[in-house]
């Protein structure tokens, strides 16, 4: 085996180059990943479609929108007058009930606009770990402008604020948005960073 590779080890290295080369070709050079701007256009295409697409999300529900009451059983394979007003009575006694599920919770009076701060003391909400600047314009849209309104919102507010966000529900306890205002508000930049990394 030995006296082989010795007679041919030409041809073993031009082997070990190739396969070198392909397992390159496979594994690296295929793999290239650009990395482009949008342009203008295609963030105005994308505002439009988010807009369209919150349209749909805030309409109510077809099945309330066309409720239709359901087909009298007429002519039930010789079932009689009888069964069918007695169909008829179970339709309008499910619709009954339909409605008083739809009445018994009234919506809950919108809670006040928290009071807006004095002027002057706008803060970079940005600063705050997962407000973007999308998101602190939308905030500032609602009247939140500084990090201590943030930091004193209850349970209550942290609700009525985050259903208005959007798409962005949902962010408001899970990035944690209170205790990062409560440190940006006085101003502890060793303790936000110590818990929340660089600002």
């Amino acid at each position: 085996m030995s006296e082989l590779i010795q007679q041919n080890w030409i041809l073993f290295v031009i082997a070990l180059v190739i396969g070198v080369a392909v397992a390159w070709w496979i594994f690296v050079a295929s793999r290239k990943t650009t990395v482009r701007k949008d342009s203008e256009e295609h963030e105005k295409q994308g505002e439009t479609r988010a807009k369209r697409n919150q349209a749909l999300i805030d309409a109510p529900p077809a099945s309330l929108a066309n409720e239709m009451p359901p087909a009298t059983p007429a002519g039930m394979a010789g079932a009689g007058e009888a069964v069918a007003a007695a169909a008829e009575s179970d339709a309008i006694a499910a619709r009954n009930v339909e409605k008083e599920k739809t009445s018994e919770a009234p919506a809950p009076a919108p809670a006040p606009a928290p009071a807006p701060a004095p002027a002057g003391s706008e803060d970079d909400l940005t600063r705050i770990k997962g407000v973007g600047p999308k998101l602190s314009k939308q905030l500032h849209e609602l009247g939140v402008t500084s990090f201590a309104q943030i930091a004193a919102w209850d349970d209550v507010e942290i609700d009525r604020i985050d259903s208005q966000l959007g798409r962005f529900q949902g962010r408001i306890r899970r990035d944690n948005w209170t205790e990062q205002a409560r440190f940006l508000a006085d101003d502890d930049t060793a303790g936000f960073e110590a818990q929340f990394g660089k600002i």
